[in-house]
């Protein structure tokens, strides 16, 4: 197969190189987080009674994946940065270029490299962590940490479907059941047409739907209005109890073709919080594909030969991949907070950056 790729004996040692160094690093600090993790934890297992099998295969197998992702674009560039300036100061980039091979056929490798790393991060992504994230998450519940552990989260208030608002006083994620329950329908011109108020109300996984107990139904139809009452009566609601329960942790645990079906259910209800699932949809196809860019920098940036060795080159490669990953957050949080547009606040950082990649790779001696 290499052969058919047309690479070469050079080709191969850059290859290597890349894809050793960068699984050699991820490795060492994965290492690191988990023993970390683990000394600041223990307590906790041991006190909750976490059986060691959970704990190794639960929790730390699912773990792993998730710590190796969330870096992976950083340690890319400081893989790139690393072994690529130590190949110059070993003056091997300019017996490279000295053999005939051109810096722009140089980039062949070190690209076909990051196509690994950037299929290996796109499928961990959207397919393996998802479900990793699941099972991590209930055994914190379990044995470290709740996200239950509130029983009753207060005030929500969330469009459910256009023109269509919940409210809840409290809602019990345990019980799955809520007090001081209401349900407003406007019509087009934002004027009131019905009213259902509920001083309970619970979902009811047989007939799958939300029970209301000593309800009041208010109808308005132009001047007149009428208002029932009753003891028990099924709510035309069919969200099921995951809508309200789920907290920061949800996105993370949904697969690419789950997050489309829900941001397909939130466009159809209308949602508010839909800019919070776009980001996440659009995060987990820029962020693989800015290996390519953070590659292409790195190369540019330790192809030279310093002097001094390569401690500048490491620093300035740290510089920079830190201010990815901060422009990436601040975008994010203007595009939540802001107007700023979901997949422009995920693709502006590759674009920025790609501006700057090409700056520097003809800037880099060839």
């Amino acid at each position: 197969m290499l052969k058919y790729l047309g690479l070469k004996i050079t080709d191969r040692y850059i290859i290597r190189k890349f894809l050793g160094a960068f699984f050699f690093s991820l490795l060492l600090i994965l290492t690191i987080a988990v023993v970390f993790d683990f000394s600041e934890k223990i307590d906790d297992f041991m006190q909750n009674e976490a059986p060691v099998r959970a704990i190794l295969f639960d929790y730390y197998l699912n773990f792993v994946p998730y710590f190796a992702i969330l870096f992976a674009p950083l340690f890319v560039f400081i893989t790139v940065i690393f072994f690529t300036a130590k190949m110059a100061y070993n003056n091997e980039i300019i017996a490279i270029l000295n053999g005939g091979m051109s810096f722009r056929r140089m980039m062949w490798p070190y690209f076909l490299s990051a196509l690994v790393i950037m299929i290996f991060t796109f499928v961990l992504t959207n397919f393996v962590i998802p479900t990793s994230n699941l099972n991590r998450l209930e055994f914190e519940d379990q044995y470290y940490r709740s996200r239950y552990r509130r029983t009753q989260v207060p005030f929500i208030h969330r469009q459910v479907y256009p023109n269509v608002y919940v409210y809840m006083e409290s809602y019990s994620p345990v019980s799955r059941s809520a007090r001081n329950f209401t349900i407003e329908k406007f019509d087009e011109d934002g004027l009131l047409k019905s009213k259902l108020s509920a001083g309970t109300v619970r979902w009811d996984s047989i007939s799958e739907k939300w029970m209301a107990f000593n309800y009041s139904i208010r109808d308005i139809s132009g001047a007149e209005e009428s208002i029932t009452t009753g003891t028990q009566v099924d709510t035309v609601l069919t969200i099921r109890p995951e809508y309200f329960d789920r907290g920061a942790y949800f996105v993370g645990t949904m697969t690419f073709r789950e997050l489309y079906d829900f941001i397909d259910l939130l466009e159809l209800q209308g949602s508010d919080e839909i800019s919070i699932y776009l980001i996440e949809k659009h995060r987990r196809i820029s962020v693989p594909f800015s290996v390519f860019i953070l590659t292409l920098i790195g190369v540019s940036l330790s192809s030279k030969k310093a002097r001094g060795g390569i401690g500048m080159q490491v620093g300035t490669g740290l510089l920079l991949s830190f201010s990815y990953i901060l422009f990436m957050q601040f975008a994010s949080q203007f595009s939540i907070k802001g107007n700023l547009d979901p997949m422009l606040a995920m693709w502006l950082p590759n674009i920025v950056y790609a501006f700057i990649a090409l700056l520097l790779y003809r800037m880099a001696p060839k």
